[in-house]
């Protein structure tokens, strides 16, 4: 089953103790580090619409991308209760296009890490650079190897709420990099007595810095900077997410 499909119904019940406010401050913390004031951003792997709505209440032009069309389609209800008028796009990361250049891109949540072959990643940087603005920025996040070896590893985690319940095992392989999610959902019927199970496969693959870098220059872009998440110090060895600031360079 493709990844993101039977998730989506409960993707923002399980992530609800994520503080999407204080990444939205962090990002902004950002834009005013390296002089940036975009009025039309783009979010690479928006999901359910939690920042781009959150920056679309804060006067920003948005645009969402996501290949999943279920994770769209709560991201446009989404919007419209929050009388919010956000373009959300059913595109490949890899391949997706715009019908004009932005201010800045965005891409958290380690959406990036789904794209699990270089090229595919390059590709992606490529299609950035061509849809920034001159000097634009690209803003984006990544699990690093120690988040797959020493925290998600060969462990298995589990929720339990009324309305649903997961069990998500991970396995990541060092020889290639890739962390593999086995996720089991059972999900309560509306008006029913009973939950359906579900099941998902997602895999992410882990980048380090210096490949990011290096696919970074590939694509024609200027590295800025990386840090640990949510502050602008230098990644540690037990850093579990990092930032990478990059910026358009060409036009």
């Amino acid at each position: 089953m493709e990844a993101y499909q039977s998730f989506a119904q409960v993707y923002d019940l399980f992530m609800k103790e994520v503080p999407y406010d204080e990444w939205v401050e962090y990002i902004e913390e950002i834009w005013g580090k390296f002089g940036c004031d975009p009025k039309l951003v783009a979010e690479l792997g928006c999901g359910t619409g939690n920042m781009t709505t959150l920056f679309a209440k804060k006067g920003i032009e948005m645009i969402g991308i996501d290949v999943s069309e279920d994770m769209l389609s709560i991201a446009r209800e989404k919007a419209l209760k929050n009388n919010v008028d956000i373009l959300y796009l059913h595109q490949d990361m890899r391949e997706f296009e715009l019908y004009g250049t932005v201010d800045c891109i965005i891409s958290v949540c380690d959406s990036l890490n789904y794209i699990t072959d270089r090229e595919g990643l390059l590709q992606t940087f490529k299609w950035v650079n061509n849809y920034l603005n001159p000097k634009g920025l690209f803003i984006f996040d990544l699990n690093t190897e120690y988040k797959y070896k020493y925290i998600l590893g060969e462990n298995t985690f589990a929720e339990n709420l009324d309305e649903a319940a997961y069990i998500w095992d991970n396995y990541y392989s060092e020889e290639d990099g890739i962390n593999e999610y086995q996720l089991t959902l059972f999900i309560k019927q509306p008006e029913k007595d009973y939950y359906s199970k579900f099941e998902e496969i997602h895999y992410e693959r882990m980048y380090s810095i210096e490949d990011i870098k290096s696919l970074v220059e590939e694509a024609g872009m200027e590295f800025l900077a990386v840090y640990d998440a949510y502050t602008f110090e230098d990644p540690k060895e037990n850093s579990d997410r990092i930032y990478f600031v990059v910026r358009e360079k060409g036009k």
